[in-house]
């Protein structure tokens, strides 16, 4: 059994008399320690699948397995528990709290968890400690994501999912994110989730998961990774 499975998980929204299928009926597994891209292009599922992994959304059909919990399973008290210890996010938009400083924000998410790392180890590890009293408006968008790299990393999750992490960033920025969050994968055995439209960043994963329209049309396995550095787009 993998580390994270989807096995047969649909996902249909109802609006109104409508019912739209977001997933028909979604089959992967991801290992522990693994860096997954899940690449498609827009409206074919990517966003529907992180938020369902990251307990922010309920499967209509399906079993989702975690770390061997069914997390389809879940009342939304566990699902607040799971989220809280077990996930690291990071959105395309930041989402940081632009009254807080960079180390105040980092350390907001260590304030509801078990065993987070220690906060300016993690803001030195992405390269932001001379900027740790800053706030979000004082910095650039490359600067701003590293920091939420930062606040999912200090929760110490199982697992980072990244949503179009590189999405509102420049070319060289958006490498820079994609690097770090390697090599995060690689050092600390996080299991890493990115999803992306952008087709050119597949080599980067250990697993590459290709979505197209709600269902998964490939699963390619790289045995070796490229080096983002290498990665031109």
């Amino acid at each position: 059994m993998s580390y994270i499975e989807f096995n047969d998980v649909k996902k249909t929204y109802k609006m109104g008399e409508v019912k739209i299928d977001a997933l028909s009926g979604v089959n992967f597994g991801i290992e522990k320690g693994e860096f997954a891209v899940i690449a498609g292009p827009s409206g074919a599922g990517k966003s529907t699948i992180l938020n369902l992994l990251g307990g922010m959304d309920t499967s209509t059909q399906g079993e989702i397995i975690v770390d061997g919990s069914r997390v389809d399973k879940y009342n939304e008290k566990q699902l607040t528990t799971y989220r809280r210890y077990d996930i690291g996010f990071v959105f395309q938009f930041y989402n940081l709290v632009q009254n807080l400083t960079v180390r105040e924000n980092v350390e907001l998410a260590t304030q509801i968890c078990k065993n987070p790392l220690d906060i300016d180890e993690v803001i030195e590890a992405v390269g932001l400690s001379h900027r740790i009293n800053n706030f979000p408006a004082q910095l650039s968008g490359g600067e701003q994501q590293r920091v939420a790299i930062a606040r999912a990393l200090a929760k110490n999750p199982k697992i980072l999912l990244c949503d179009e992490p590189t999405g509102a960033l420049d070319y060289q920025t958006g490498k820079a994110v994609l690097k770090l969050l390697q090599d995060t994968c690689i050092k600390n055995g996080v299991t890493v989730v990115v999803i992306t439209h952008n087709l050119a960043l597949t080599p980067m994963g250990n697993k590459v998961i290709r979505v197209k329209n709600g269902t998964v049309s490939d699963v390619e396995i790289n045995e070796n990774p490229v080096p983002v550095e290498r990665i031109e787009w």
